[in-house]
């Protein structure tokens, strides 16, 4: 990892490379989910009229937040984090590219494909996660990654709840539908509670070296096995269960946020956004159960509201968050937020608050849905414009100064 210090001395140019752009998982990948972000929200708030069929336009608007967006950048992150875990890059070169044309190619046959576009849209979704799947699992094993071999099997889950989330959508049982995507919500809360386990005490205590935080191991073994109970009860339509699961899920998670000291990391935007993000997962996750058990009333009755708490509250925030301080690290840049960062975490917070306001009945609901999915687009956007240009480029070394250069500081660059 790399520590927080400043260089002066400026950086080389360095022009665009294929080679660098497919070095690693989180280039291509967090390029298109956040580019995808964008487009999805635009064209479901603004352009309706252009999604195509099969799948109306609730079901779409569904999975490619989902599957589209936040499932891609999970895997993008695993993909790149593995390398660091085994020792061994799973994907790179010509086979990341291709695995990056299949996410392209199911895109883009959702959206315009029609039924022939639809199954090849499913055939290489399915492709893309069963690939990802694939190559985590020969790297887990092949650098003795034991602890981490459940992973592979939760991408691979991903991929087949969406296949039956995509069923129920052409046979268009609307109840099956959303009992499938609250699968796939679950299991992938699954995946972010793993990684934000692991990840955010240590950038804490990387970030703020006096904070000494617990790796929360055991708590964290205890929520895997409840989640993955949960998922069980939800199939079998054991509802009760299913609810009570999510509920200690959900609470465990509030623990964890509560015992990595909250309070030491306010000064530090690059942390804080995740703690919310974790947070807010698991306020969703209570909500959820309370939504599964049938006792909600009010605006906690519709499955919108967990959906929305748990996918932007916890899932966008988080990612937000993740999409900065993983790039900066393995690209080799300092980490420190510039303006259009922080500008970024601000308009994503702003587009959850916006967007939860509209779920309750009032004539301003439809003025509420777009401006939060204008500060969506914009927080998006700012992403997008700072990044890009890094992510395209080979990763950045800081230059060997000669005796007329003096560098007051430099900084070790996260070894990926």
């Amino acid at each position: 990892m790399s520590s927080l210090l400043s260089i002066d001395v400026p950086s080389p140019k360095r022009d665009p490379s294929m080679k660098a752009f497919l070095s690693l998982g989180f280039r291509p990948l967090y390029i298109a989910g956040a580019g995808w972000a964008l487009v999805s929200i635009a064209l479901w708030i603004f352009a309706p009229q252009f999604i195509g069929q099969p799948l109306s336009a609730v079901a779409w608007h569904a999975h490619e937040m989902l599957w589209g967006f936040i499932a891609t950048i999970a895997v993008a992150f695993l993909l790149t984090a593995s390398a660091t875990w085994t020792g061994f890059n799973p994907l790179k070169g010509a086979a990341l590219g291709l695995v990056s044309l299949l996410w392209l190619m199911a895109r883009a046959g959702y959206l315009f494909g029609g039924t022939t576009g639809f199954w090849i849209a499913a055939i290489a979704e399915f492709a893309f996660f069963t690939v990802s799947a694939a190559c985590l699992m020969r790297v887990m094993i092949k650098g003795k990654s034991r602890r981490n071999y459940g992973v592979p099997w939760l991408i691979l889950g991903l991929g087949l709840v969406n296949i039956l989330y995509l069923k129920a959508a052409l046979e268009g049982d609307y109840v099956l539908l959303m009992q499938r995507f609250d699968l796939g919500l679950i299991c992938m809360a699954i995946i972010a509670l793993l990684i934000g386990r692991r990840v955010i005490p240590f950038f804490a205590m990387r970030m703020v070296p006096v904070l000494e935080l617990p790796m929360q191991v055991r708590s964290g073994q205890v929520q895997l096995v409840i989640s993955v109970l949960a998922i069980a009860f939800g199939l079998v339509g054991l509802n009760q269960y299913m609810a009570g699961s999510l509920a200690l899920v959900g609470a465990i998670s509030l623990w964890q946020t509560a015992r990595w000291k909250p309070l030491s990391v306010l000064h530090k935007p690059m942390l804080w956004i995740l703690y919310l993000g974790y947070s807010a997962m698991g306020i969703g996750l209570i909500v959820a159960a309370v939504h599964v058990s049938g006792l909600a009333t009010g605006v906690l009755a519709r499955s919108a509201t967990h959906v929305h708490i748990i996918g932007m509250g916890g899932f966008a925030v988080l990612i937000i968050g993740m999409l900065t301080r993983t790039a900066l690290g393995h690209l080799g840049r300092p980490l420190a937020l510039d303006h259009s960062m922080l500008c970024s975490y601000f308009l994503m917070i702003a587009a959850v608050v916006l967007r939860l306001a509209a779920l309750w009945p009032s004539n301003a609901g439809g003025w509420l849905l777009q401006a939060g999915a204008l500060c969506w687009i914009l927080a998006m956007g700012l992403y997008l414009w700072r990044f890009v240009p890094l992510l395209i480029r080979p990763r950045y070394s800081a230059p060997t100064p000669s005796a007329s250069e003096p560098v007051r500081a430099t900084f070790k660059p996260e070894t990926p």
